[in-house]
């Protein structure tokens, strides 16, 4: 535990350095704006249509693409200047290594989903509708897209852990995430497509009446967690048998 602490601590420092969290707040800032400009109605239907419009862009494409270069950009310094050879040489485990990389990358995303909620609360205090904050709604949101984007992490990170290029497994998650634009607007494919999980994940329940939007959260998060513990499994599985 206290190898895993300091690892965890390493990992926070590497990351401190660089300017990482720049690219946290770009995703909440234009979903502010999109939630300003949205043209809500009148009523109890004003806070789900104004989580619908601003998740939209959040979810389909910029929080995946975040996750992966999250992701890529964990591994980069050790990929530079024979870094995992020092990092490895000391009394670490790999299984400590993997898990502290992937404990940061999801620290980074839930500080996003948190300044998506001061995106939220913003975009309502415009509008005038924050006498009736739906905070359980809220949190189903945000929670289930940084639940639904926990496998692709861990996808990313294990392409990234084996890829010394910083360039490939991004332009990999790119590549597989413009396809959402079509995926979840298919009930067959999308419930299946990882990258399509974050936005069926923060979608309101009210607004899920196309295609797989229609699918109760509780299936959603099947999918992810199934996912998840594969992916899991094959990347660190891999990471244990790669030679350094």
């Amino acid at each position: 535990m206290r190898t895993f602490a300091r690892i965890l601590s390493s990992e926070q420092l590497k990351m401190s350095k660089s300017r990482l969290w720049l690219i946290l707040i770009v995703s909440p800032i234009l979903a502010c704006l999109i939630g300003v400009f949205a043209n809500l109605p009148s009523g109890p239907v004003a806070w789900p249509m104004l989580i619908a419009s601003m998740v939209m862009l959040h979810g389909l494409l910029i929080l995946p693409i975040i996750t992966g270069v999250l992701s890529a950009s964990i591994c980069r310094y050790e990929h530079n200047g024979g870094g995992w050879k020092q990092l490895l040489a000391m009394p670490v485990s790999r299984t400590a290594v993997y898990f502290a990389k992937l404990t940061i990358v999801a620290g980074l995303l839930a500080i996003c989903q948190l300044l998506m909620l001061g995106a939220f609360l913003m975009a309502g205090a415009f509008h005038g509708i924050l006498g009736d904050i739906p905070w359980g709604a809220l949190a189903t949101s945000l929670i289930g897209g940084w639940i639904a984007c926990l496998p692709l992490a861990t996808l990313q990170l294990g392409v990234s852990l084996g890829w010394a290029s910083f360039a490939a497994p991004l332009a990999v998650n790119v590549s597989l995430t413009i396809p959402n634009m079509l995926i979840v607007n298919s009930s067959t494919y999308a419930p299946f497509y990882p990258w399509a999980q974050p936005l069926l994940a923060m979608m309101p329940t009210g607004q899920r009446d196309f295609g797989a939007f229609n699918l109760p959260i509780e299936s959603l998060m099947v999918t992810v967690l199934g996912s998840l513990i594969v992916f899991m499994i094959v990347g660190l599985v891999h990471f244990q048998r790669k030679e350094i």
